[in-house]
């Protein structure tokens, strides 16, 4: 992808080792404004990493992330505190197994983050909870604890949560793939109302005919490597790679 004057993010040399296992071998890629970018590629190959080193939550050996009108994160040395602050507040994670606080009920899940991290008021965190919460079905929970949700609920939950941050930039880490295959509609139709709205969002997922839908732009990775990249309409329909094509046509079953 060409970096273009209307980018969010971008990330150069991206790496990152776990002990002797390089899971990241020198990633670039850029995420446009109002863009949807579909992580792809099989377990281990590196996305979730890349996923979570864009906003601090894993730390790269090297690299740079540069978010626009912020000065540049370079990882070759040790990023401060600040630093790391600054790219939590660009954005928010969604993550694969909801990772909501279990003795707390919902709202005060969604509006944890808001009042204890942004010091919003605790009044105005609720009302924009509750018109979240509302907007995904889910107004008569805000009383009730995860234990009492269903996973798809849950899942929502999180959606709602990263939303009540106001970020830039959602960051989804394979959002559906803890669901019951019957509960997996309702969260994607929220990802997908999203994309509708122009959020900026890159999402790692094995949903691949979900992604041809979504996303405006694919990703495959395998090995640590970015093997392809494009439109859905070459990688996900046409690929140019036999890698891409051995790994798209298994999953889509053509």
């Amino acid at each position: 992808m060409s970096p273009t004057d209307d980018y969010l993010v971008q990330v150069r040399g991206l790496r990152k080792s776990f002990g002797e296992n390089e899971v990241l071998k020198s990633i670039d890629l850029t995420v446009n404004r109002g863009q949807v970018v579909a992580l792809i590629g099989p377990s281990g190959s590196g996305k979730t990493t890349v996923l979570r080193s864009l906003n601090g939550l894993e730390i790269p050996d090297a690299g740079v992330v540069h978010f626009a009108v912020q000065h540049p994160v370079d990882f070759s040395t040790m990023p401060t505190k600040k630093q790391l602050l600054q790219l939590r507040d660009r954005s928010a994670m969604v993550f694969q197994h909801y990772n909501l606080f279990p003795h707390r009920t919902v709202l005060q899940n969604v509006i944890e983050g808001p009042v204890r991290v942004q010091k919003r008021s605790v009044v105005d965190a609720t009302a924009d909870a509750t018109a979240l919460l509302e907007r995904v079905g889910l107004a008569d929970k805000r009383d009730a604890y995860p234990f009492e949700l269903s996973g798809g609920q849950q899942q929502r939950v999180g959606i709602v949560r990263a939303l009540a941050l106001k970020p830039e930039l959602l960051l989804f880490d394979e959002p559906t793939s803890a669901l019951d295959p019957e509960l997996v509609g309702d969260v994607l139709e929220v990802i997908r109302e999203l994309a509708a709205e122009a959020w900026t969002m890159v999402l790692v997922t094995h949903e691949l005919q979900f992604a041809q839908h979504v996303a405006d732009h694919v990703i495959f990775m395998d090995g640590g490597h970015v093997i392809e990249t494009g439109p859905p309409s070459e990688v996900l329909v046409n690929p140019k790679n036999e890698r891409t094509r051995q790994f798209v046509h298994r999953l889509l079953d053509r």
